[in-house]
């Protein structure tokens, strides 16, 4: 097949009119054309007015190797990549059939531990997943308590609990990662089969929305203990067991749950998300190497998506094929920092996201519909562990809580989130009402100052760059259009550094992965890592070593963070 780029077609053509471009572009008679696929589509809305859509295209056509002949060094006609997805052994069931076999720990059900999961059973070896909160269904009730009854169950809610972080979000399916292996088209493949739409495989900005992904990980979870998988829920990891080798390395032998059982392990995937803040401590305090590093934080912003619609679209009812409009923006303020937009849900709402008790923490979320009112994005301000909070790994946590906690004050307790009209922020006065734009964020808001919750530096900056992104965005900058604090977690304050072999630099048989451990920045980010780390215990396990494209894959995701 011939993979054929960069085809624009305008909105509303017919497949007549995609195939007539196919044979134009590729200089074919109308019957050498056999048959086509779409590998990705996105769209082009640069100019409002001439909004285009952008294909990618898998071609079947006749004497196909005349064709490429024909375009040799045309960069948008090529062969097409072979993107199935290859196990790295084949022999799992044999390993793991073995007396003296140990079977692979999995420490977080969240996309990269259920994706490592998935390939580690797919293989024959059986993992054990140990999730601190509950199923999804069950952890659902516990989230709706908080947003609803002001409710909070700290190891059941936004960050804790089957489906991890990304099951209340946008569902976000795209990523920047490097990923030669084509590993992102696993995750999808097997998103598709869990449930998810088949779309998700070829638009260039997929998403599932939060309900599609509550029963697609209750899928992954049945292939997985359908293949001899064993998960593990209200197992919350209290300690790493870690022995001094012959050869004088640390070497992890096991866990030891909060009910004090022993889990024997010589594999431990360690895939518990940015919010494990109890996990982090007592990894640094049983020594397991870890580096504080930049995250951000700011505020979710919430407009009429129509507002959105209009100005990146020129209109309040887009076509079909383009949804609801998004955005990416980004700004250097004059203090030095850097000002951007994060995690943008059109028609969606801001969720109540704390894992802890007396602090707020917002967050994005929507469904799959993104048919809410609203549209929102965090805008958040890069901090830095050599300026902002120095003092060892931990120190970015500590940082976090005390905003989150300020937050918690200044919504007046209760969970309640403090609030603040754009107009009210840029002139510098405290909100006591708001206007025109309902905040969706539950259990509610508290109209204040945010200027109280955000360090100095992040309300100079935002205040530089709202200005700047309504030049961008038309209408960004209204009067009326509300800010709720804070957004804190946005990625993970630490890293837990892994060597080529995807092994902790200092903890021989740990596999620190995906956001929590530094490695990942979304769902799709994290299932690919997840799939990296599983292929990398699965070559231990049979000792064979890990080979390069995987190597390169490793240090691609650490220096990617």
């Amino acid at each position: 097949m011939i993979r054929l780029t960069e085809l624009r077609l305008p909105l509303g053509h017919d497949r007549e009119t995609l195939e007539k471009a196919i044979v134009e572009r590729l200089g074919i008679a109308p019957d050498a054309l056999e048959g086509f696929e779409v590998f990705r589509r996105g769209h082009d809305a640069r100019r409002r007015g001439r909004i285009m859509l952008v294909y990618t295209l898998d071609c079947r056509v006749r004497d196909a190797d005349a064709v490429l002949a024909a375009h040799a060094g045309d960069r948008n006609v090529a062969p097409t990549p072979d993107t199935r997805y290859r196990f790295c052994i084949e022999d799992g069931t044999q390993i793991a059939s073995r007396p003296d076999y140990s079977r692979p720990v999995v420490i977080g059900a969240g996309p990269c531990g259920f994706m490592a999961a998935l390939v580690l059973a797919q293989m024959g070896l059986r993992p054990i997943i140990l999730e601190r909160g509950k199923v999804v269904r069950e952890r659902t009730v516990d989230t709706f308590a908080l947003w609803r009854k002001s409710i909070l169950d700290p190891e059941s809610n936004v960050q804790f609990g089957e489906g991890g972080a990304g099951t209340f979000s946008d569902g976000k399916l795209y990523s920047r990662v490097s990923d030669p292996r084509h590993y992102g088209r696993k995750v999808l493949e097997e998103f598709v089969r869990a449930g998810a739409p088949e779309e998700i495989l070829y638009l260039s900005h997929p998403h599932v929305g939060t309900f599609r992904l509550v029963s697609m990980v209750e899928h992954i979870r049945a292939e997985i203990e359908a293949l001899g998988g064993e998960y593990r829920f209200g197992a919350h990891v209290d300690e790493l067991l870690v022995e001094q080798g012959a050869d004088g390395a640390r070497q992890v032998v096991g866990v030891r749950l909060g009910d004090g059982e022993v889990i024997a392990a010589g594999h431990v995937i360690l895939a518990i998300g940015h919010s494990a803040r109890d996990t982090f401590a007592s990894l640094h305090a049983s020594g397991v190497e870890m580096q504080a590093k930049p995250f951000s934080i700011g505020v979710r912003i919430e407009h009429p998506q129509s507002v959105i619609d209009v100005a990146r679209y020129g209109t309040r009812t887009p076509d079909p094929a383009l949804g609801a409009a998004d955005y990416s923006l980004s700004y250097q303020a004059s203090n030095g920092r850097s000002v951007y937009s994060f995690c943008m849900c059109p028609g969606g709402t801001v969720v109540a996201a704390t894992s802890e008790e007396g602090q707020v923490v917002t967050n994005g979320m929507s469904q799959y519909s993104r048919a809410e009112r609203n549209a929102n994005a965090g805008i958040v301000v890069g901090v830095s562990p050599e300026v902002d909070y120095p003092g060892g790994p931990l120190a970015g946590i500590a940082f976090q809580r005390h905003w989150e906690r300020q937050a918690f004050l200044a919504g007046g307790g209760c969970y309640f989130a403090p609030a603040q009209t754009v107009g009210d922020f840029l002139a510098g006065r405290p909100s006591t009402a708001l206007g025109a734009v309902t905040p969706s964020y539950r259990p509610g808001v508290t109209p204040t100052d945010l200027a109280t919750c955000l360090p100095d530096f992040v309300v100079t900056a935002l205040r530089e760059a709202l200005p700047s992104f309504d030049r961008k965005l038309d209408g960004f900058s209204m009067n009326d259009a509300v800010m709720t604090g804070v957004e804190t977690r946005t990625s993970s304050p630490l890293r837990i550094p892994r060597g080529a072999d995807g092994q902790s630099v200092n903890t021989r048989g740990l596999y620190p992965a995906g956001e929590g451990a530094g490695y990942a920045g979304g769902i799709l980010s994290a299932g690919i890592d997840g799939i990296r780390v599983a292929e990398a215990v699965a070559l231990s396990l049979a000792g064979r070593p890990v080979d390069g494209l995987v190597r390169k894959g490793m240090m691609q995701a650490s220096e990617a963070r």
